[in-house]
């Protein structure tokens, strides 16, 4: 009885996975737009978002269903007649800040703009200190 219901349990888990798997990808998920101007735009802007999945590609470059949605949302967006900086904001307001490979300084990232400068800052200071009581060192230790 154990493994009947066992067996039942990897079988539904299967016949899940497999669904996924088996639902069609959005339209213009593979397929290019008509015009090559709007496609040109499209592609560009595809080309500076990153595909949540794969977080190393580009949305342009990954094979995940994810991306592919992606590219569908922004080649049906450009269809529709808006601006890739529109679609741009769309989905930073969507997925976060972090899809985009172009971040904007805003109240959620400006410490990420803000933290290697106080970082170098902090780093020239201790520089100077040192070479600054090295000097004096060696200033003092001829005169003795």
């Amino acid at each position: 009885m154990i493994r009947f219901i066992l067996a039942a349990i990897i079988a539904l888990l299967a016949l899940s996975v497999a669904a996924q798997d088996s639902m069609p990808p959005a339209p213009y998920a593979y397929n290019q737009l008509a015009d090559p101007r709007l496609e040109a735009e499209a592609s560009a802007l595809m080309h500076t978002l990153r595909c949540l999945k794969c977080q190393s590609q580009s949305i342009a470059d990954s094979d995940a269903p994810m991306a592919g949605d992606m590219r569908h949302q922004v080649r049906s967006r450009i269809l529709a007649g808006e601006s890739p900086d529109e679609i741009r904001r769309w989905l930073i307001a969507r997925y976060g800040d972090y899809v985009s490979y172009e971040p904007e300084v805003s109240s959620t990232t400006w410490p990420l703009f803000v933290a290697p400068l106080l970082l170098l800052l902090v780093v020239g200071a201790v520089l100077l200190r040192r070479l600054g009581k090295r000097r004096s060192d060696a200033e003092g230790g001829d005169v003795a």
